[in-house]
């Protein structure tokens, strides 16, 4: 008789898998609270101190840490010895092993103390996987309830092969191995190890992808199952499938929305760049403003907003071809106005407010480079001039700035009374950055609009273009070994500039 050892946390249809298990022959050998679930429905299952000799002992701690367990799991059944050793030692094979794991994740989304953490550690069921995973060609492990009836059918149809259970093996190193990263993690938090010799991180595939940027590029999404609420996490109400600029593109609209609190405010994105974005009294004006704002390049961009979508906005945004739209909530005849058009993503943010994340990851062929989320905004409001800046001047000087960080390196963003008026960004000398925003918008009066820059000038010339354009404020990280040029030149032409302390570099 062949013998199966299950145990496990997740007890979803586990005693249906047991039962069909001994009506292929298996002998059922379990553990603790898996044992009675299956005797109250039935099974005819063994207590794991039964094949031990030993009891269970410190609270269950140890219990299938033993040579007749993993004796049973690891000799081959090619090797004559092997074979010789465990007959000696009336160690019997233990053929399938049924294991899932003491809930890690969940102790750690409910914020238990460090003691119940460790107790929620598995070490007898990563020890047992790993065993039947390394003896895969002769033990069939079985990690996850989904599994199930696939095992029995390929059991029952002797399909369970050498690619069968390699497949098996390969997906229960997969789950010891994020197990094992997570609690990792965790113990870097707790001992406050923000960049660790060795940086255990694991992703989980949530989601295929239609391509990558470009259509002969395969894609999928994946999400870090230690971050708890991601400024990603949405529900999608209507339209085509994700693509991976959309996902791109979408964590830039959301981002910068997540940036006004409780402002409204909408952003318009393009290939991952601001192209309009405004506050306003209401939603709908806001998304107006921000739509006027470059009405040529929101066409097939993503829109995001910190407000609920009525109607009256619904009708504006169902004007134009937008790629999505993503909001905290929906009207329900705005979503009716909205699902008009079939292929419109239409997203319902979950978490808006989501700061869970510390890390920006960048792979780069083999080399990874990591660096935490740039968080911070402004480090003081220093007013570096002879002129002050009015009040109204400083209100746009930190819109600017929150708009800014989000355009691609190096970044101009030209902002009156809460609205972008024009976006360079992406330019290798700053002052062209500067000369496009301007440029691109012939239409368009900066007279007494404000300036923010991602980074410092290294030269007054962005002051000269900026004066030149009616622009009367600026503000700036500051930071250059010029800077004084730059101050001097804002004091000949009367214009009020301020540094923010804080570069934004975005690359």
């Amino acid at each position: 008789m062949r013998r199966a050892l299950v145990s496990v946390t997740d007890k979803t249809g586990v005693v249906e898998f047991c039962l069909g298990l001994e009506k292929l022959g298996f002998e059922i050998v379990s553990t603790g609270g898996t044992y009675n679930k299956l005797k109250e429905a039935g099974v005819r299952a063994i207590t794991i101190d039964e094949v031990t000799g030993f009891p269970e002992i410190l609270d269950g701690r140890v219990k299938t840490l033993h040579p007749m367990v993993h004796g049973g799991l690891l000799f081959r059944r090619d090797l004559p010895e092997h074979v010789d050793t465990v007959s000696k030692m009336n160690i019997k094979p233990i053929d399938l092993v049924c294991v899932n794991l003491y809930e890690f994740e969940k102790a750690l989304k409910a914020h238990k103390p460090i003691e119940e953490m460790i107790e929620n550690i598995d070490i007898g069921g990563p020890s047992m996987i790993r065993s039947a995973a390394k003896n895969f060609k002769d033990v069939l492990i079985v990690t996850e309830p989904c599994d199930y009836e696939k095992v029995l059918k390929a059991i029952e149809d002797k399909t369970d092969d050498y690619d069968f259970r390699l497949n098996l093996a390969y997906k229960a190193f997969s789950k010891t191995g994020a197990y094992d990263a997570m609690i990792s993690r965790y113990f870097a938090d707790v001992v406050k190890d923000e960049f660790p010799d060795v940086l255990n991180m694991s992703f989980k595939k949530v989601e295929h992808l239609r391509y990558g940027e470009n259509s002969q590029q395969e894609a999928n999404k994946y999400e870090d199952s230690y971050v708890e609420r991601s400024l990603l996490d949405y529900e999608q109400l209507h339209g085509k499938e994700i693509s991976f600029n959309n996902v791109n593109d979408l964590y830039g609209a959301v981002a910068v929305v997540r940036e006004f609190g409780d402002e409204i405010v909408t952003a318009a994105i393009k290939h991952s760049t601001p192209c309009g974005v405004a506050v306003g009294a209401t939603g709908y004006e806001s998304y107006v403003k921000a739509y006027e704002a470059d009405p040529q390049s929101i066409f097939g961009g993503i829109v995001a907003t910190n407000y609920k979508v009525d109607k009256a906005t619904a009708e504006k945004m169902h004007e134009i071809f937008l790629e999505i739209v993503a909001a905290p909530d929906f009207d329900e005849d705005a979503l009716e106005v909205l699902k008009k058009k079939k292929n419109l993503r239409i997203l319902k943010l979950k978490n808006l407010d989501a700061r869970d994340a510390k890390y920006d990851i960048k792979y780069l062929e083999g080399k990874v480079l990591v660096q935490k989320l740039n968080t911070k905004m402004i480090d003081e409001m220093k007013v570096v001039t002879n002129a002050n800046p009015t009040k109204e001047q400083l209100s746009d000087m930190e819109f600017g700035m929150k708009v800014v960080k989000y355009v691609k390196s190096n970044a101009i963003c030209i902002v009156k009374n809460g609205v972008t008026l024009a976006i360079g960004g992406g330019q290798t000398s700053r002052v062209w950055a500067l000369e496009n925003a301007i440029h691109n918008n012939p239409d368009k009066d900066f007279e007494g609009a404000v300036l923010a820059s991602d980074a410092f000038f290294p030269f007054n010339d962005c002051v000269e273009v900026a004066a030149k354009a009616g622009i009367k404020a600026i503000i700036q990280p500051g930071g250059s070994v010029r800077d004084q040029d730059s101050i001097d030149l804002c004091n000949e032409y009367g214009i009020p500039m301020v540094f923010s302390g804080y570069r934004h570099f975005r690359h």
